[in-house]
């Protein structure tokens, strides 16, 4: 899942990635109306978050841009403005939802999965390789039936080896996606982290393994029997 953020706090967008990436999801944050217009353009989101009082105007008018061009992504407004009148304008403008500043990190993921579910075209398949399978839509990975649990960067790089399982997925790739939990990457981070999802993944008969091709990357492949 593919989430864009549109939001001028920097500490509120720090706060809110990083809610977002436990879930096991993905955030591309701007703080602009320009700039969300720009994004919303590629395509590639599930689902909007909208702050309204933003250095370019107001969110309010992005909301009716979008629905006017027949764009459908679920969108979430997040805004300190909490009056009965404000939610409704909000609503009626197109929104899917409406939370109001200050609001609890678990109620905010609550309503982000529930807006997905209620979002077919956003919802993809399970991902299945061996005994091993991963679903998108719950970030969740099972293997033999049972539930690995996985921390965020893990599970990122799980999730990239099973969707290009049988190939090669270059280093560079999956330390991107490890960058994207903060912190600085040592020259190491991504084996001592496949070293650790191998061994995870070893307590069950999964039928695969993560093989190794030396400098280039690591693929997730089906042990011959």
């Amino acid at each position: 899942m593919r989430l864009l953020l549109v939001e001028d706090s920097p500490r509120l967008t720090e706060l809110l990635g990083e809610a977002v990436h436990e879930a096991g999801w993905r955030l591309d944050a701007v703080g602009t109306l320009a700039d969300a217009e720009a994004a919303v353009a590629s395509g590639e989101h599930d689902l909007i978050l909208l702050d309204l009082g933003l250095p370019d105007g107001d969110g309010l008018d992005l909301v009716r841009t979008l629905r006017r061009a027949a764009n459908t992504t679920p969108i979430l407004i997040l805004t300190a403005r909490g009056s009965v009148d404000d939610r409704i304008a909000g609503l009626d403008a197109g929104a899917d939802d409406y939370l109001v500043k200050p609001f609890h990190h678990k109620e905010f993921l609550a309503r982000c999965r529930a807006m997905l579910r209620r979002n077919p075209t956003a919802v993809p398949p399970v991902i299945e390789i061996g005994q091993l399978a991963y679903d998108p839509a719950t970030a969740t990975l099972t293997a033999a039936g049972d539930t690995v649990a996985l921390p965020p960067r893990e599970r990122a790089l799980a999730e990239l080896l099973i969707r290009d399982a049988g190939r090669l997925v270059p280093r560079r790739r999956l330390e991107t996606a490890l960058s994207e939990y903060g912190g600085e990457l040592t020259s190491n981070a991504l084996d001592l982290a496949v070293s650790r999802l191998r061994k995870k993944l070893e307590a069950y008969p999964t039928g695969i393994e993560i093989a190794t091709v030396r400098g280039l990357g690591y693929l997730m492949r089906i042990v011959d029997p």
